[in-house]
């Protein structure tokens, strides 16, 4: 971020398939940014006036080719402005994508900032991300699987899918 604003709006999403093998497990995607070290979840800062949930899936599209309804959150984290520019990351829900979709993922270049697009099973994510984002990503994954998600309001209206 060359030039963050005052508080940060960070949309990340949650996407997960079924692993290939046949096993039957749940794998996460992560990007590997260029900028930082360790794998994240796709997504980006808000920009002004921009709804989160758009940004959110305007993100995840650059980076992944994905396009998904994103409305409901699985986790808030808040970042001081000791370790980052402060701010507010939102986990929104992607949820379980089937064969087609992975197929868009894995015919999709990321932009140059992400060096490549990773599909993780929970067991390795304390080895592939910062103890930091290992919880984040835990901890949305704790969420979409029992249902704890919140939508998104707008107003007190849930926010359209568009």
């Amino acid at each position: 971020m060359r030039k963050p604003p005052g508080r940060r709006s960070g949309q990340q999403a949650f996407v997960v398939r079924k692993n290939p093998d046949g096993s039957g497990d749940l794998e996460v995607l992560l990007v590997d940014p260029v900028y930082k070290d360790g794998m994240t979840l796709p997504g980006g800062s808000a920009e002004r006036d921009e709804l989160p949930h758009l940004a959110a899936r305007r993100h995840l599209e650059t980076e992944t080719g994905l396009v998904l309804p994103l409305r409901v959150i699985l986790a808030v984290d808040y970042v001081s402005a000791a370790e980052f520019p402060e701010g507010l990351n939102l986990i929104w829900a992607g949820g379980l994508i089937g064969p087609e979709q992975v197929q868009v993922v894995l015919a999709h270049t990321p932009p140059g900032e992400i060096r490549g697009l990773h599909w993780v099973p929970r067991y390795r994510l304390g080895v592939e991300l910062e103890p930091d984002q290992s919880r984040r990503v835990h901890d949305a994954w704790d969420a979409w699987e029992s249902g704890a998600g919140r939508p998104m309001l707008l107003r007190g209206v849930p926010v359209p899918l568009d």
